[in-house]
């Protein structure tokens, strides 16, 4: 199989928006069509369906890991598998940013990110979730919290694989979370940005 598929199916399985494919299961409006339009488990939150949000969570999650499972055991020999599966981490968080199947209008990529961790190594999900985990406890605003765990993922994933494509890869995933979140941004400065829970 070509190295090449591998990148092509990741971004497939990205493109797999689990907050519109949940929301069909349970009879919910389309996650674009109310709260802040985002296809992403905090939105479908906002229909009080728990069960659907937390299904949407985990889909999104589990994609990530999924296609970065797949590269890593039917993929290419060792020496050329990380630049292969930092594409394939990229592509699938694009697919879930930019998925075909929806119009290319997809979500925020948290929880996708979180996957790809976990998938790549388990540490660097640890110390990730952690740092968000605080954060969240602290300020209790959801947004902050994913924006101070994508600064500090890219340090971790250099900690954890060295001068890797596996680390540099973290880089670009931050900076799209961060533009994903700039309408969060814009209401944090405004002091109008919702709080866990509310």
């Amino acid at each position: 199989m070509p190295s090449w598929l591998f990148i092509v199916v990741a971004y497939l399985i990205g493109s797999i928006s689990f907050a519109v494919v949940v929301s069909k299961l349970f009879s919910l409006p389309d996650p674009h069509s109310y709260g802040s339009g985002n296809p992403g488990a905090t939105n479908v939150l906002r229909t009080g369906n728990k069960p659907a949000a937390a299904l949407t969570l985990f889909g999104d999650g589990a994609k990530g890991w999924l296609a970065v499972f797949i590269a890593r055991q039917f993929g290419p020999q060792p020496e050329t598998e990380p630049l292969i599966l930092a594409a394939v981490a990229l592509a699938a968080f694009a697919g879930h940013l930019f998925p075909v199947f929806h119009k290319f209008e997809g979500g925020k990529g948290v929880a996708t990110a979180a996957g790809i961790m976990l998938a790549l190594d388990w540490r660097l999900a640890a110390a990730t979730f952690v740092v968000w985990f605080i954060v969240a406890v602290v300020l209790k605003i959801s947004s902050i919290s994913a924006l101070v765990a994508s600064l500090v993922a890219p340090v971790f994933a250099f900690y954890v694989f060295g001068n890797s494509p596996l680390a540099w890869v973290f880089i670009p995933i931050a900076l799209l979370l961060f533009w994903r979140h700039k309408a969060n941004i814009e209401k944090l400065l405004q002091g109008k940005e919702s709080t866990i829970g509310r």
